[in-house]
Order: structure tokens, then sequence, then C-alpha cells
């Protein structure tokens, strides 16, 4: 297996990618190739004791910038690490790529040198959310701020197949996010995919309101991704605000500090439950390959466990599951309206 990593994305790039590299090999067993400048990439690799054999270096010349306009960008720059690093997926030379790169240039990158799995129309961000019940999958986080009934459908199908094979969930529970539990609540966006995501095999329970989100009595949460990343951004934000709240309760006194030394292991479990960097990055589903996007701020760990869940990706053969649903799913489709004809 052969996972691709753009050196040069993120806020940190090269120095906490090529840690985060390095340490991946400690559970990855096989062979990483980085993109980027070789100089830089070399200079941090000095640093760490590993096998030679086991990380090699694609050089280029070009990095896309987090202020560039995406599909100029890509265009603009064909020998950026991240244009690289696409089109060896593209040609089969890796098995996946990650990148912490511009989100909205790796989007426009993987449709235009990656491409499309058939049949879906549009790909999707899709990230592991911690809940108090474990983790659930949020599906679209970020990637489509417009959707119609067919994008949601596709997510869902998506979403609970990544559940399903990458964090080993069985039968995942689908529910669509919405301001009630009703069916007739929402948007007629939300009320007519309500009606369709019924009607299909998927094990979808009906909607499910943001203050459950967290609560984990879903697996799967589906939303288009103005709403999935609002709820993304916030749960992250609140997450930050009770551990600051808390450490500052904490220190405010003498019985604080003590309950805080006497809480101490059970406030690390919590705190680690909540910490993105334990999940690593947010797959785009619907790309023909496996392209997983890291957060921007990815620290070492953060990168470690983003190749983690890549090499689960490709050993599990997600991307051709996601293909063989897709092709199911246009069956039941034209079934549906030969039907209507009738």
């Amino acid at each position: 297996m052969k996972i691709g990593f753009d050196a040069m994305g993120g806020d940190h790039g090269p120095l906490e990618t090529v840690k985060g590299a390095v340490e991946a090999l400690d559970m990855f067993d096989g062979e990483l190739i980085l993109y980027g400048d070789i100089v830089q990439i070399e200079n941090e690799l000095k640093k760490y004791n590993y096998k030679a054999e086991r990380i090699s270096i694609v050089p280029t010349t070009e990095v896309i910038e987090n202020d560039d306009k995406p599909v100029k960008a890509i265009k603009s720059k064909p020998d950026a690490s991240m244009v690289v690093g696409l089109k060896a997926l593209r040609k089969g030379d890796i098995d996946a790529f990650v990148s912490a790169g511009n989100t909205g240039a790796l989007l426009a990158g993987s449709l235009l040198k990656v491409g499309r799995i058939k049949g879906i129309s549009r790909p999707a961000l899709t990230t592991i959310y911690p809940t108090m019940n474990g983790a659930s999958v949020l599906v679209d986080a970020g990637a489509n701020a417009e959707c119609k009934p067919r994008n949601l459908i596709e997510f869902a199908y998506m979403g609970s197949l990544y559940a399903e094979k990458v964090i080993g969930i069985e039968n995942p529970k689908v529910a669509l996010v919405n301001i009630g539990a009703e069916e007739t609540k929402g948007t007629p966006l939300y009320i007519e995919t309500h009606q369709l995501l019924k009607q299909t095999e998927l094990n979808f329970v009906g909607n499910v309101e943001g203050r459950d989100v967290p609560s984990g009595k879903v697996d799967v949460i589906v939303a288009d991704g103005f709403t999935g990343n609002i709820i993304l951004k916030l749960t992250e934000g609140v997450a930050m605000s009770i551990v600051s709240g808390l450490k500052v309760q904490i220190m405010k006194n003498f019985v604080g500090k003590l309950g805080g030394l006497l809480l101490k292991k059970n406030l690390s479990a919590f705190k680690k439950m909540l910490d993105y960097t334990e999940y690593g990055g947010a797959p785009l589903l619907g790309i023909n390959g496996l392209v997983v996007k890291a957060h921007g701020s990815s620290n070492a760990k953060a990168f470690k466990n983003a190749i983690k869940y890549a090499q689960i990706g490709v050993k599990t053969d997600l991307v051709e599951a996601i293909r063989k649903a897709v092709t199911g799913l246009q069956t039941e489709e034209k079934e549906a309206e030969a039907d209507t004809e009738l």
C-alpha cells in the first residue's frame, strides 16, 4: 500500500507533516510518498530515525496557499504538491492522498484531476463526530453549501458506508439533521429528502435535532454542507469553551485544585474524546479515489491519524463499496421511474 502525503499542506508544513509521517510508520504497514520541496522535507527527515525505504519524496516546486483561488490555483500551479499528488492518485501510483491544504483547492483539484465516481452528483466531506456514545459520522461537513434531495441521499449512502467500513459500526443508524423530529418539519429540501430516505434500504431512523447530535443517538448525521459545517465548528467552539471554563474553575482555589487532581484521569479522557486530532481528517467521499482532507492547523498527531484512517479506507476498499452502492441506487431510481410511467 502506498499513501501520498502533501508535505507542504496546512499551517505547519513541512514541520508537522513530516513528523506526523514518521510517527505514522509505527501503525502503518505500507509506504509513504511525500510531495513537496525536497530540501525542506529532507531537512526535517534528518531529525528522525526511520527506515528510509518506507518514505520516499516526489520533488515539487510550487505550493497552493490558503488565500489562492481554488480553480485558478489548480490550473496555474501544475507542479504544486497538492496537484502532483492528486495526479498520482488518478494514475494509480498511490492508493490514497492526504492533504491539509486549501480546502477549496483540494475539492476542485480532486474533481479536475481525479474525477467523481460515476453516478455521484457531488462529493462530500465526511468527518468523524465525537459524541457521548462514541463516534458518529457527519456528512456533508462543508463541501456543498446548497444541495438537492439527490445530493443528500448520496451523502447518506456514503456516510453509512464510511461508518460501517472505517469506523466499524454495524448497520449504522442514519438520520437527517432538522429543526424537529416530525416528518413535516424543515425546509422543502429536508421534507422531500426525508420521504426519499424512508424508501431506501438504509437504516434511516428519521430526523435528528441539533441538541441530540452530540448524544450519539444516531451513527450517521446527514446535512447540507452549510449546516454540517456550522454543526462541526460550533461543536469545536463549545468543546474548547467547556475545557477552558473547567480549567478556570479548577484553578480558582485549593479545593478546586484538589478536585482537579482527583479527576485528572477522567478529565483527560473527556478532553481526548473531544480532540479532533484523534480522528485526523475528513475523506472527500464521492471522488474516484481516496482523498483525505486534514485540518489546516493539524499537528503531527493529527497527520498520523489521518494516515491511519486513510489506510483503513484503502484496506476496506471504501471507494469501490461506494461505487457499487451508487450503481444499486441508480437501478432503484430507474425502476421507480418505470413504475411511474406504468
